[in-house]
This record gives structure tokens, sequence and C-alpha cells, in this order.
């Protein structure tokens, strides 16, 4: 894209690709996963359609299954990749490394309250969605400052974290984010757009696609 174009600023928000812990129901947080096969798969997949954006910056999260996923676009578009810790997923505290069914048995008064809406501490000792949704959030506001007229940002994240990071950029309060749309399937992702009012310059950003993939794009 050539600076100065009358085409907007883009950030396209991807969740990075399948890993063994997604596949094995395993909640990961912090914890550091590899892709598994249908996660490399789906990054050869993914990757021609969001290096067709042609970005002029690609961040991503330090965790190697967002970094990986973040690699194979790079390769494509000869841009260096910028990781920032700031992107990684929630950290979900006691139930890192657990399996999804043994969470519930274990932790049934937090989950419910989860299952509610509500936006306790995952995992006791983890982070809230809020926290999230500030270190991420403020990642796509930096992004967005760097960007020329005409420029796109691709920007490699997690389930959790882009979902709220998008949010905080647009302004939409999270409950209402979370009643309208549904999580990011794996390499697939979130498109944000800067626009203007309708007969006025002053713009801002928006949701242009959600959950986007090789498949709906």
């Amino acid at each position: 894209m050539t600076p100065g174009s009358t085409r907007p600023r883009r950030i396209v928000l991807v969740r990075h690709a399948e890993t063994v812990d997604n596949a094995a129901r395993i909640w990961q947080g912090h914890k550091d996963t590899a892709l598994s096969d249908l996660g490399r798969a789906q990054v050869e997949a993914a990757a021609p359609h969001l290096a067709a954006y042609e970005p002029a910056l690609i961040v991503s999260s330090d965790l190697q299954r967002a970094a990986s996923t973040a690699d194979a676009i790079a390769g494509l578009t000869g841009v260096e990749v910028r990781l920032d810790a700031r992107l990684r997923e929630v950290h979900v505290g006691e139930w890192q490394g657990m399996h999804a069914d043994d969470v519930r048995e274990k932790y049934p008064d937090l989950v419910a309250a989860l299952d509610r809406g509500e936006d306790p501490p995952r995992g006791v000792t983890g982070e809230t969605r809020a926290e999230v949704a500030e270190r991420a959030g403020a990642v796509l506001r930096e992004v967005a400052r760097e960007l020329l007229p005409g420029e796109t940002a691709v920007v490699v994240a997690h389930g959790v974290s882009a979902r709220v990071a998008a949010s905080d950029l647009v302004g939409l309060d999270q409950d209402v984010s979370d009643a309208v749309f549904r999580g990011l399937d794996n390499c697939h992702w979130i498109e944000l757009v800067e626009v203007a009012k309708s007969f006025s310059a002053v713009t801002r950003w928006r949701i242009s696609g959600w959950n986007l993939g090789p498949w709906n794009v």
C-alpha cells in the first residue's frame, strides 16, 4: 500500500493457528504450546490471504503459537515480525495446563461466574478480561498511530486477547461484544478499518469483518 493513499488505514487482527493443547482441550494461557499438524495446515492456507493485505507492519504475541503464525505471513511479505508480550493470551492462573473438564469439575463456582458473563480472574490467580483489554488494547492503539494513510498492519494474538483488543480499539463495551460476536476460530481474523463518519472528516476505527478466514474471505 502506498503512503498517502486515499484508502483507509487497516488493522488485521489474527488468532493463531491450532495448537496441540487446543486440540486436547487444555487451558493454555501463557503456556508456550506448539502448533498441531492441523495448525500448520491452517497457517499454510491462511498466510497467502493475509499476505495479500500487503502489510506494512506485522506485530505478534511472543508465544510460539502466535509467532509461528506470524512468521508464515512474514515469509510471504518480507516484513519482519515485531514481538510484543502484551499481546499474550489471558493468564489463566491455576488453570494453566489443565483439561477443560477438570477445570469445570474443580472450580464450579468460578466457571459458573464466567458462564454468567462475569469477569473474575481466570484460574483464581490469573487475569481478568479487563486487564487483558488494557494491555492488548494499548498495542493496537500504538500500531494505529504508526500506520500511514492507506497502510495495513497484521497483528497476531490469541482468542481472548484479540477479541478484547479489537473491542477496546473501537470503543465497544466488552459485554456487548461478547453478546454480539462469537469467539474467533483458529487462524481466523478480525478486520478493523479507520473510516470517516457520514458527512464528516472525523474518522474512527470500526469492525468491518469478524472471524474471517481462508474459507470466507
